[in-house]
């Protein structure tokens, strides 16, 4: 899976995909801080957020992307583990952060109260991942469409992920006591795109995100604990 990651993630049109999602994320992160990222693959936002002048600690389920992102993150405290019971005391971190790994969680509530459990008074989180619109409510469908035509390589796989609407995130973060909730839409480029087609959806990009978010692919979602 780590190779996998990687491949997807750290090259090509796929690195400037996670890049445009991850710079979204900074925006509300506060820099030099101690930041937790949960479900952090091979490292690579870690290392985005420790050129800032932070330090970061990494949450992932899989070994093999912990081995990873020890070696790209020298230093990182990086451990097995799962975002839904977080191995820290309370109060023991400005920033929590979590890239394309919300959608998966079978509890995103108790991500949720953990994340603000382990950030200190004031502390922020911020978290992008899988947005509904009108076409990613069609991935599954056609998943399950080329699975029966025998279709096995159609650049998507249905791992009963979720697509999140706007107002659904922003209430699953105010039940946990969040406040200053920021919901923003971004990334009509997605990484899965025909060459050609990711080039033009990039030139469009920035015109869609502004005045057209619904097409846009991920949703961002900021917020703070309270002082």
């Amino acid at each position: 899976m780590a190779d996998v990651y990687d491949r997807h993630y750290a090259h090509d049109r796929g690195r400037v995909y996670y890049d445009h999602i991850c710079d979204m994320a900074l925006e509300d992160l506060p820099r030099g801080g101690r930041l937790l990222d949960l479900g952090c693959g091979t490292g690579l936002f870690m290392t985005r957020y420790l050129a800032s002048g932070g330090t970061a600690a990494g949450l992932d389920i899989s070994r093999g992307m912990i081995a990873r992102a020890r070696q790209r993150c020298n230093g990182c405290e990086v451990s097995v583990g799962t975002a839904e019971q977080i191995p820290y005391r309370d109060g023991t971190f400005d920033a929590v952060a979590s890239i394309l790994a919300f959608s998966y969680l079978q509890r995103p509530e108790a991500m949720l109260g953990e994340s603000f459990r382990v950030l200190k008074p004031g502390g922020t989180i911020a978290v992008c991942t899988l947005g509904r619109n009108l076409l990613t409510v069609l991935v599954p469908v056609i998943y399950r469409i080329g699975e029966k035509v025998h279709i096995r390589r159609i650049g998507m796989a249905d791992f009963g992920e979720h697509y999140y609407r706007d107002g659904e995130i922003a209430a699953l973060f105010a039940a946990i006591g969040f406040e200053d909730i920021r919901v923003r839409r971004c990334s009509f480029a997605h990484r899965d795109l025909h060459d050609l087609v990711f080039f033009l959806a990039r030139k469009v990009e920035p015109f869609v995100e502004e005045r057209i978010p619904q097409l846009a692919y991920n949703i961002c979602v900021s917020a703070k604990k309270p002082d």
